[in-house]
């Protein structure tokens, strides 16, 4: 046993929930720290170096396992799972029967529920939210105000951020290895229409192309048109 459930209780919306206390020294934890809040012994494995910090909650069927990591205030509830090296942290939340595992990363206000899976090295931050039968994997980003939903699968090096709306594959499109840097091109839908992001570039793909003929040559500008005319007609058909 590498921990134990200790007599400090807090009633979390009608559901007795304790605080655990480390039994042993293991990765950055010393025998006799105080952790996070569990409902039940189950919600974290004593396997492992995964473990639940400061004021974050795991409760309901929920489970935390493998080296993941939960701290802040994030909440981990339903049948949820988090494992891998997979970590959630500040006001995040992750419930219902979603799964973030691998090296994902989901922190802030961001949440992610329904059959939703963030895996791989994705991160989901901000008020992002992921959910339906949604996944995020690969080294995709989403964050900001966007929403990545139904059956939606963004991947890649995909940033995906503002006030995006997805929903299918078909709402996003990316190109790998363009401009004089090699980078990758996003264009996806938002409230206010087609938005693009490339590199620490955000903005509508009418903002994107003038600003690509300010600062680009010729030949990249023009590949960069081309890339927006097929991104319009993969997202508009």
């Amino acid at each position: 046993m590498k921990y134990e459930l200790t007599d400090n209780t807090i009633n979390y919306y009608g559901r007795t929930l304790y605080q655990i206390r480390a039994l042993k020294d293991f990765n950055n934890i010393q025998k006799g720290d105080l952790g996070g809040f569990l409902e039940k012994a189950e919600n974290l494995s004593n396997d492992d170096n995964c473990w639940i910090y400061d004021n974050a909650k795991v409760y309901d069927n929920a489970k935390v396992c493998g080296n993941a990591k939960v701290w802040g205030d994030a909440e981990v509830w339903g049948d949820a799972k988090v494992w891998g090296d997979a970590e959630v942290w500040g006001d995040a939340e992750v419930w219902g029967d979603a799964k973030v595992c691998g090296n994902a990363k989901v922190w802030g206000d961001a949440e992610v529920w329904g059959d939703a899976e963030v895996c791989g090295d994705a991160k989901v931050w901000g008020n992002a939210k992921v959910c339906g039968d949604a996944e995020v994997w690969g080294n995709a980003k989403v964050c900001g105000d966007a929403k990545v939903w139904g059956d939606a699968k963004v991947w890649g090096n995909a940033k995906i951020t503002d006030n995006a709306t997805i929903e299918s594959e078909k709402d996003w499109f990316s190109a790998t290895n363009v401009g004089s840097e090699n980078g990758m091109l996003t264009v996806y839908k938002g409230k206010d229409g087609l938005m693009a992001t490339r590199g620490c570039f955000y903005g509508t793909i009418k903002e994107f192309l003038a600003k690509s003929k300010e600062v680009h040559d010729e030949k990249t500008h023009n590949e960069y048109k081309l890339l927006i005319e097929v991104a319009k007609s993969r997202i508009l058909e």
